[in-house]
């Protein structure tokens, strides 16, 4: 076994990482019924085109999920507010143009908006916790 596939599994073995990981999915999923359900109001109730909906409930989603992870899940890995969250915010926007990007596709592809936009949110899910964990709360 290489060094890296050692260390990787160590870290398997660690509880703590399983509990943290835990945490991430609990506020990712507070997260992504924050997403959906801004982005349905902001589509069935104001009116709001699917694409600037898209952007305004993820901003509202990114914000509850930087502040839960900061406070709840990466709690003894606070690095520097302002530069922590700007990493959170560069990795989120990252993901949040896949997401708009394959919204988009789906959508193209005949799927309903709200539909559409759940599939997006997942698909994306992976990239973003692990970009997340690696680089913006990074020990």
């Amino acid at each position: 076994m290489g060094a890296v596939a050692e260390a990787m599994a160590v870290r398997l073995r660690r509880s703590a990482n399983w509990w943290q990981l835990t945490k991430f999915c609990v506020v990712g999923a507070s997260g992504y019924a924050i997403n959906l359900g801004v982005y349905t109001v902001l589509l069935t109730v104001a009116g709001v085109h699917y694409l600037p909906a898209a952007v305004l409930s993820f901003l509202v989603a990114v914000t509850n999920n930087y502040v839960w992870n900061r406070l709840w899940t990466f709690r003894s890995q606070r690095g520097h507010l302002v530069f922590q969250g700007l990493r959170f915010l560069l990795v989120s926007t990252i993901a949040l143009g896949c997401n708009l990007a394959l919204l988009a596709l789906y959508i193209r592809l005949g799927l309903p908006e709200v539909a559409a936009q759940a599939i997006a949110i997942l698909t994306v899910t992976p990239i973003n916790f692990v970009a997340n964990k690696l680089w913006s709360f990074r020990s």
